[in-house]
């Protein structure tokens, strides 16, 4: 069980797989005034770096699941580097349809809807790990301006315009599933720079080095296309963002 490998180069060297910053996850994990000892889920935890530097800030207890053998053990060896090891744990494996048996005071899908099937689906399947009075967060893209056309939307690697609602649409979405919005924090334009150009250094580094690898025609196509592709489409009309929720 793995992700698709291009995503395995090109975000090798991120800590964190999504457009935040150090800062911004922080600001987060600060918003949420989380509590020492509180029980954190993440489904889709990537290299785990909000886990690890909550349990290092906070004292948070987690337990994170991702696809990526890469990622959770970059996610393990951070805590290990944040000496956090004893709070919190990794599980390589597929998160759809994850339920913790310990409730949490806190579950995350944080840029990873598609394990629910999307944002509903998602917040359903959290709720079933959450204790009563907890909170959900989902990570989210929406539109910072709705795309004029289809094939601009397309440019934004989403499948069509009706993939994502505007903000306004999104925060109104949550409440008719039937949760209060409580907090959010949101991506920048240089947070996204820091999350998708960090990938074209990467990218050189690795072709630098597997020339002659089965995937090096396709990195060498991608480190081409996508600092103009970013810079028209998504830097201009993508946002990205946290938000907390609390039922009704």
């Amino acid at each position: 069980m793995d992700i698709p490998r291009i995503f395995n180069i090109t975000e090798s060297a991120h800590r964190i797989h999504d457009p935040f910053t150090p800062e911004k996850l922080a600001a987060l994990g600060a918003a949420l005034r989380l509590e020492r000892g509180t029980r954190v889920l993440d489904l889709g935890s990537g290299s785990g770096e909000m886990l690890c530097t909550w349990a290092r800030d906070y004292g948070i207890i987690g337990t994170g699941i991702d696809m990526s053998r890469l990622f959770t053990e970059q996610a393990k060896l951070r805590a290990e580097e944040l000496g956090v090891a004893d709070q919190v744990k990794f599980i390589h494996g597929d998160a759809t349809g994850y339920v913790s048996e310990e409730k949490a005071g806190v579950a995350a899908c944080v840029g990873a809807t598609w394990i629910g099937g999307g944002v509903a689906g998602t917040i359903e399947l959290l709720a079933r790990s959450l204790r009563p009075g907890g909170i959900i967060l989902i990570g989210e893209p929406y539109w910072r301006k709705r795309p004029p056309t289809e094939d601009v939307a397309k440019g934004c690697l989403a499948g069509s315009i009706s993939d994502f609602l505007l903000l306004p649409e999104l925060l109104a979405s949550f409440g008719r599933l039937g949760y209060d919005v409580v907090e959010m924090v949101l991506a920048d334009q240089d947070s996204w720079d820091r999350y998708e150009a960090a990938k074209w250094l990467t990218m050189r580094r690795w072709l630098e080095a597997n020339p002659d690898d089965e995937l090096a025609n396709d990195v060498r196509a991608q480190l081409t296309s996508e600092p103009g592709r970013y810079a028209a489409y998504t830097r201009e009309y993508l946002g990205w963002g946290v938000f907390a929720l609390m039922a009704r």
